[in-house]
């Protein structure tokens, strides 16, 4: 394999796990808004942290391996479409840590409701419905959306 075989797997295999990872974050949230009860919430919630470690891995390897691969074969990072893509990166990751904040704040609510009884708490609910971290997750997920189409298209900037 050429290096330039290399670097792209190396990339690819970086958005993927980036992208997974997002989606079974995603999937869990979901799953523990449809619960009732703290403890069930609370594995839930902290089986995120999985997804959380494949983004983290995925983020590694997509920005090492793709500046390495922009730089191999000759665009620069001043290119338009590789500064759009490496904007849109920081800010999903920036909207993603903001609401992973409140979500761990979340989760340890949910553990100890768990610990104390396990009766579900109208606080607890609020919590994971809170509309602006889910609009910041959701927001976070558009734009690595945005991230692949731009990678893909390479519009001319």
């Amino acid at each position: 394999m050429s290096t330039y075989e290399w670097l792209l797997l190396f990339h690819l295999l970086g958005a993927f796990l980036f992208v997974s990872g997002a989606v079974v974050a995603a999937v869990l949230q979901l799953a523990a808004m449809r619960r009732e009860r703290p403890a069930e919430i609370a594995v839930l919630l902290g089986a995120i942290r999985a997804g959380v470690l494949l983004v983290a891995v995925g983020a590694v390897l997509v920005l090492v391996f793709g500046i390495w691969l922009a730089e191999h074969v000759g665009y620069g990072l001043g290119e338009g479409w590789v500064s759009l893509a490496l904007g849109l990166f920081v800010l999903s990751a920036t909207l993603g840590g903001v609401a992973g904040r409140h979500d761990k704040a979340t989760r340890k609510l949910a553990v100890q409701l768990a610990e104390d009884g396990d009766r579900t708490s109208p606080e607890l609910h609020r919590r994971l419905r809170s509309p602006v971290p889910l609009a910041l997750n959701y927001a976070s997920g558009a734009l690595v959306l945005a991230i692949l189409v731009v990678m893909v298209w390479k519009p001319s900037l």
